[in-house]
């Protein structure tokens, strides 16, 4: 029986409706919820995916300003912009597209955004808001990786999640966000002996290690609910996941393609953060 698949670019369509009818009603009320991108050098990845948020902020209605900053800029000059943006009244949203070059200090820059701007959801305020479950910006990412499992109504709660890798973007925060939802959860890295025991015991697995087929079928257990956050391209320059798709949708209950599957929720619950943002100030 081949697993049913967790399409996260049909629930981004979804939400992001939901999101334009938010903001139409937010402009109604005088509010336009406004989201300041910096970007800092030309590399084609991350132009690429600032592209992209510019292009999903039109869609819905969001207004969108994007600063360019040549690769030498220094940390001082770029944390002078972010507090001109934090005073910004018509600006709600602050993202700094990382990675940043090497004279900038990422803490720094993280730290220098204003926590009620901070929509991408890494400063420490609301990192530790989320430890303890209080009301906050989310990490993107993790937070679509949850969105997608409760819209097919997967039960969490008691169940064992295994995360396999443990950046500050993904792999910690969305164990924490499961935990949230009470589940038991298990982090694996490299480091971790006897994987394979470890991802085999899992209802629900999350991979997010950004090597190309990283674990097979034979790493997961019947029936579980497989979310694979990886995009790598193989040999063929074909894009893959971490997981072996073809294998593991043999295996898996629920599995989420590459792509089409994460990739698309992180962008939309960038845009969800910034909404929420602009309704604060209407509240």
């Amino acid at each position: 029986m081949s697993a049913t698949v967790i399409s996260g670019k049909e629930l981004a369509k979804k939400k992001r409706e939901e999101l334009t009818h938010e903001v139409e009603g937010l402009k109604g009320k005088g509010v336009t919820p406004g989201l300041a991108v910096i970007l800092i050098g030309e590399d084609p990845a991350s132009q690429s995916y600032v592209r992209s948020k510019q292009k999903s902020c039109k869609e819905i209605g969001v207004h969108s300003e994007l600063y360019e900053l040549p690769e030498s800029t220094t940390q001082e000059e770029l944390l002078e912009r972010i507090d001109a943006l934090n005073k910004a009244e018509h600006i709600h949203g602050i993202l700094v597209q990382l990675p940043l070059p090497d004279q900038i200090s990422e803490d720094a820059v993280i730290e220098a955004i204003d926590p009620n701007k901070d929509v991408d959801g890494f400063h420490p305020s609301n990192i530790g808001k989320m430890m303890i479950g209080q009301e906050t910006f989310l990490p993107c990412t993790p937070f679509g990786i949850v969105e997608m499992i409760k819209s097919k109504e997967i039960e969490i709660e008691g169940k064992h999640v295994v995360v396999v890798g443990r950046s500050n973007i993904v792999g910690k925060p969305v164990g924490q966000l499961l935990l949230n939802e009470n589940a038991t959860v298990t982090y694996c890295h490299s480091r971790t002996k006897n994987m394979k025991e470890m991802t085999r015991s899992a209802d629900i697995l999350v991979v997010a290690v950004g090597r190309a087929h990283f674990l097979d079928a034979d790493a997961i257990k019947e029936g579980a609910v497989v979310i694979d956050v990886g995009v790598n391209r193989n040999d063929e320059g074909k894009l893959v996941g971490d997981v072996v798709y073809d294998n593991a949708k043999e295996v898996a209950s629920y599995i989420t393609p590459v792509p089409g599957g994460v990739g698309p929720m992180t962008i939309t619950m960038l845009l969800h953060n910034t909404v929420e943002s602009a309704k604060r100030i209407v509240k």
